[in-house]
């Protein structure tokens, strides 16, 4: 996965994936190479979410703790 991807493009370009599979109008020969490609991208956007999920509870927490 490209270091610099970010989980927009990463969401774009596996929306572009699932609609050229919806409309049929993938290659059979690559047909395997894309459904390769959307499963890293979604293992990406998974990743991308729990760790923002975890920063944005870590963040949370410490705005708690000083409240008290």
């Amino acid at each position: 996965m490209e270091t610099n991807m970010t989980y927009e493009s990463a969401y774009k370009e596996l929306t572009a994936i699932a609609n050229e599979i919806e409309t049929e109008s993938i290659s059979v020969d690559i047909l395997a190479e894309k459904v390769k490609r959307a499963s890293d991208l979604i293992l990406f956007c998974q990743e991308k979410l729990r760790s923002t999920e975890e920063e944005v509870g870590r963040i949370i927490k410490n705005i708690t703790s000083t409240d008290d």
